[in-house]
């Protein structure tokens, strides 16, 4: 199956982004133990790797390595980790949004879709709750 280079650039950059989310989380999870909505999150981050991983099978395309795996330090804090949650899935939907004007096949235009969508409707939400707890407010 061919796929244009820009495509398969975005679907490798999302991959790596994907690597970096479980990474962060499961160093919070390392050190502060299995906390919600560390817990829940990353198993969200596996799922779309794998769906990321898949793609990049079908199209024949070597995937990027997992770089991230054992490299993020975890913040001081929970309150911390729930700040940065919030941030990096502000990052990443708007990551998904630059790549999304990238990509013109109709499959991994809707794979990122579905990834963007769970970013902002799903664990944007779940690390604003985590923070607005976590901060007292």
């Amino acid at each position: 199956m061919s796929v244009d280079e820009k495509t398969i650039g975005a679907l490798r950059e999302a991959l790596d982004d994907e690597y970096k989310a479980r990474a962060t989380y499961q160093s919070v999870i390392d050190r502060f133990g299995p906390v919600r909505p560390f817990v829940n999150i990353i198993e969200a981050e596996e799922r779309h790797a794998n769906a990321l991983l898949r793609l990049l099978e079908r199209f024949g395309i070597e995937p990027p390595k997992d770089r991230w795996a054992g490299q993020v330090p975890a913040p001081s804090s929970l309150a911390e980790a729930c700040k940065a949650g919030v941030e990096a899935e502000i990052e990443n939907a708007a990551m998904y949004e630059r790549l999304l004007a990238q990509v013109s096949d109709v499959r991994a235009r809707d794979v990122l879709t579905r990834l963007q969508q769970a970013s902002q409707q799903r664990h944007l939400p779940a690390f604003r709750r985590c923070a607005e707890r976590r901060s007292g407010v």
